[in-house]
């Protein structure tokens, strides 16, 4: 069983926290099939090279997704995959240069967007990670389509210092993303991680991430109750975790008016409205809360 989430715990992309990374490659696998488009190509193969039973096979095909994935999570992979990637588009597209994916995990955005030439990628995550994941691509054949530079390291400890040994430059405008992170760190560590990108960030950078509203009496019962029916689903197909005891429950700072504070320009959009403009069908059941969830992406023109 899947232990509670603490301080200096640890894990690589089959354990713990780390096994949401392949989650999140398996609906883009799913996803990149259903549309046959390159949602991500290179979704599938990371994942069997992590080798987890159920998820390969989900990746795969051989079992159709159903309840064991659900409508709205492969609809939900859909819809983050297209913000994130048109965040980074855009931003590059605007004459920013200088990309950090915080928690790269399975990303290969390095590997399959179209960078402008001369834009410098880096990948924040823990070694095992980052090791991995370049390897298993090498031997994929594939080659990134920017300077890709990797800052393998853990985000709880000195990663500024290890992203600027990689050559990360704050004194020129980046763009930021922290995909599928913030409800996997506690309270203060998300504050300090904002707090870290605004101060390393140049006037006119940019950031996306997800913002949550705190909860309303009895969201979070409901939430931990979808989790924990989604986790004895997979742990009868012998894949055993515990997707509750992953997160941080609580409340916390609210991430848009904790960034609008730091002095970030930011625009919203919920994940309805993601949905109306990928032409899907309405959220359905949200057991697990994403209708709550903001996508959020901004410009920083604060000068400190």
């Amino acid at each position: 069983m899947a232990s509670t989430r603490q301080d200096g715990d640890t894990w690589d992309l089959a354990s713990s926290v780390g096994a949401t990374a392949t989650m999140a490659a398996t609906t883009r696998a799913i996803a990149t099939r259903e549309d046959r488009s390159p949602i991500d190509p290179f979704a599938e193969p990371l994942v069997r090279a992590v080798g987890i039973d159920l998820l390969t096979r989900l990746a795969s095909g051989e079992l159709p997704p159903d309840e064991l994935v659900g409508r709205v999570a492969v609809d939900g992979a859909r819809v983050r995959t297209a913000f994130y990637d048109r965040f980074f588009l855009e931003a590059t597209a605007a004459g920013t240069t200088q990309a950090v994916i915080l928690a790269s995990g399975l990303d290969s955005r390095a590997y399959r967007l179209p960078w402008p030439a001369g834009t410098v990628v880096y990948e924040v995550d823990q070694p095992p990670v980052v090791e991995f994941k370049t390897r298993t691509l090498a031997d994929l054949g594939a080659t990134p389509t920017a300077d890709h530079r990797v800052a393998a390291v853990d985000l709880r400890d000195d990663w500024p210092t290890t992203l600027r040994t990689a050559g990360f430059d704050p004194a020129i405008p980046t763009a930021w993303s922290a995909e599928g992170l913030l409800g996997y760190l506690p309270p203060d560590a998300q504050d300090r991680l904002l707090d870290t990108i605004t101060r390393l960030s140049a006037p006119g950078s940019r950031v996306a991430t997800e913002s949550r509203p705190n909860p309303r009496p009895g969201d979070e019962e409901r939430t931990r109750k979808g989790l924990d029916r989604i986790s004895a689903l997979w742990r009868e197909h012998g894949f055993d975790t515990d997707m509750a005891e992953l997160r941080y429950f609580g409340p916390r700072n609210e991430a848009a008016p904790y960034l609008t504070a730091l002095g970030w320009t930011l625009t919203s959009a919920t994940i309805r409205d993601l949905y109306t403009a990928a032409g899907l069908h309405p959220l359905g059941d949200d057991e697990l809360r994403m209708g709550d969830v903001l996508y959020v992406n901004g410009v920083l023109d604060k000068t400190r």
